[in-house]
């Protein structure tokens, strides 16, 4: 039988061959690194019997599909080792995660720091033991009569949900079995270094209604340096977490009075919000978008129309009846830019339109997924919609690419990952349009060299999509630009213009935000500068330091001479000895820090520091200042 490579190569191959065996032929290295193959678009274990032609392709640890088989490889070790030490324990699920994996316990007691470390050993002793990922395919009622002898009802009750006909795998490592449908590791030896993280509680299968389980988190890596790595970056995390950052620099809070998932915002974090704000408005007026201001609620038959009431129900909070009437806060601008739109006849000669808004929208998230600002439930959308002809679509589409790039790179950010997904199976509007838009994505980010991945199927039902995503200095994706077609709400709407033929037709129309939610990339610009924001974008800029109090009159007279020249400044009146208050503004993350006393009063000058750099020495007051000016300028 044949097997093409990736490369387009093909050899021929006995049947029943592995792909471990076809890597050996290739290089024992090669046989060595990977964790699991593709075989004609499908992972299989690498000791998989292929027997007929088929394409194959191997994915080592440092890809997505090799972490997620090491790390769900290794979920099932830590079962097995939980299992060996507590007997009585009831085993559930264990996938595993963006970074690492988890397994869920049903234990009465919840697992202690000492009971994490037993675990962790016992998982590195079973390793060692190279037991091989067996797996088994079992009918339905083969798998049911297993796991009833065995006492594992959770394992019962995900089997209820799967129909009869179909076969259900099951994977075998030493004396430990385990639902699964797979792919796994060849065997346990290939988990080199492992590291169990921390404990919490969980619902079974994320319903509150059901008992409370125990849940580990882990890690595992092919080797230490790999873990140890990991494990600076982890600590690395926690000291750029937004939600302690945002305390310390006074940013924002969120209090259970007010209610979860929604943020009050604090001098120093609006001060920085409206900054962005200005500077996206500025940038908007100079690409022509027309600034937009739409309400917070609407009525339930628009909701309806637009199909939210349909699909999104669950996010939705519940209705406000006014006058006999039912509104709904809303989730989504989309409409209400349609209803302006909709406001008057439409010319080709008008389009493109481009309308903008900072719109703050209300979506219900679980208790459990709210996550700082990250994962809230009110947030601003710095949204906009794009209505052109199909003449249009490619230049349009190239602009907005284009712009949302930039204006990422003006906060300091460079490293992009960037995918388009196209069309899946189940999606609304002609082919014929999800091709056209489709091309015009990939020929933007061609024509401006933007690597990317295609992600094949993966667009929503009603459009193609570009998602940009930030790398930070850990390696770390955060999600902010998308650029998103809609082939369905202009249908729903109606949505029409008047063509050069005097017919009417039906606009391209597409969704783009550059910064995403604004709380989610206030989050984002927290963590990837670790709160030491370019000059710019900090709340205070620069902070004039009295050397005692019969300093203050000329530090006053320094910051008036700062707020004129629209530099944001503050004077630190504190009878407290000049070291504390640099060491105060270092913690606050304050760019400079003027101090005077004496010498500088009558030279009529400041002494400046500036923050993680130390002692930058005297200056004319015109100086710095021109200084200071010059770097918010270059967005320093």
């Amino acid at each position: 039988m044949n097997i093409t490579f990736p490369d387009g190569a093909i050899k021929e191959y006995p049947k029943n061959i592995t792909p471990i065996e076809i890597a050996e032929s290739i290089s024992h290295g090669l046989a060595k690194q990977i964790v699991v193959a593709k075989v004609n678009d499908e992972l299989v274990d690498l000791n998989f019997e292929i027997v007929e032609d088929a394409k194959i392709m191997f994915f080592k640890f440092d890809s997505e599909e090799g972490r997620s088989v090491y790390w769900h490889s290794t979920a099932h070790l830590l079962a097995q080792a939980v299992r060996t030490l507590f007997p009585d324990v009831k085993v559930t699920i264990g996938p595993s995660i963006e970074n690492g994996f988890y397994y869920d316990f049903d234990k009465e007691i919840p697992f202690t720091d000492d009971d994490l470390q037993k675990i962790e050993q016992k998982m590195k002793e079973l390793a060692k033991l190279k037991n091989i990922y067996k797996r088994e395919e079992l009918s339905k009622q083969e798998a049911i009569d297993k796991f009833q002898k065995m006492g594992e009802n959770y394992k019962l009750e995900l089997l209820a949900d799967i129909p009869n006909d179909e076969i259900i795998s099951i994977y075998t490592q030493g004396d430990f079995t385990d639902l699964c449908r797979g792919p796994h590791l060849t065997d346990t030896a290939k988990i080199k270094s492992i590291k169990l993280l921390k404990t919490s509680g969980a619902y079974w299968r994320g319903d509150a209604k059901n008992k409370m389980l125990q849940r580990i988190y882990g890690v595992s890596f092919p080797s230490n340096k790999e873990l140890n790595k990991y494990l600076y970056n982890l600590e690395e995390a926690k000291k750029r977490d937004h939600r302690k950052l945002g305390k310390e620099l006074d940013l924002y809070s969120i209090s259970d009075d007010i209610g979860p998932g929604l943020v009050l915002w604090h001098p120093n974090g609006a001060t920085m919000r409206s900054i962005v704000e200005d500077y996206w408005k500025k940038r908007h007026f100079a690409k022509d978008y027309k600034l937009v201001q739409t309400p917070h609620i609407g009525k339930a038959e628009l909701w309806e129309k637009s199909g939210h009431l349909g699909f999104y129900n669950e996010s939705m909070y519940s209705a406000i009846e006014v006058d006999g009437q039912e509104y709904y806060l809303k989730p989504m601008n989309c409409p209400f830019h349609i209803a302006i739109y909709q406001s008057q006849r439409r010319s080709y000669r008008e389009l493109p339109i481009k309308y903008a808004e900072m719109g703050t929208v209300y979506r219900y998230e679980n208790s459990g997924s709210l996550h700082g600002l990250m994962r809230v439930r009110g947030f601003t959308q710095d949204d906009a919609h794009i209505i052109c002809t199909p003449q249009q679509l490619d230049a349009e589409v190239e602009n907005v690419v284009e712009f949302s790039i930039n204006t990422l790179r003006a906060f300091g950010f460079e490293k992009f990952d960037i995918y388009l997904s196209t069309m899946p199976e189940k999606a609304v509007g002609e082919k014929s349009d999800w091709d056209k838009a489709t091309v015009a994505l990939k020929n933007s980010l061609q024509k401006l060299n933007l690597d990317y991945k295609v992600d094949e199927g993966g667009g929503a039902f009603y459009g193609p999509k570009i998602d940009i995503k930030i790398k930070d200095a850990l390696n770390r994706s955060w999600q902010c630009s998308t650029i998103q077609f809609d082939f369905n709400l202009p249908t729903r709407f109606g949505m029409e213009y008047i063509g050069e033929d005097n017919a009417p037709h039906r606009p391209f129309m597409i969704h783009r935000a550059l910064l995403g939610s604004i709380e989610r990339f206030f989050g984002t610009l927290i963590e990837y500068h670790a709160g030491n924001f370019p000059v710019w974008l900090c709340p205070i800029q620069v902070k004039v330091l009295p050397i005692s109090d019969q300093y203050i009159d000329y530090a006053q007279k320094i910051n008036e001479i700062l707020i004129t020249n629209n530099i944001r400044s503050e004077v630190d009146f504190r009878n407290e000895k000049i070291g504390y208050k640099i060491r105060e503004a270092e913690m606050m993350k304050i760019p400079f820090m003027f101090i005077v006393g004496q010498k500088e009063m009558d030279a009529n000058s400041v002494s400046v520091r500036r923050h993680q750099e130390g002692d930058l020495g005297s200056f004319r007051l015109a100086d710095i200042i021109e200084k200071i000016q010059k770097d918010v300028e270059e967005k320093k």
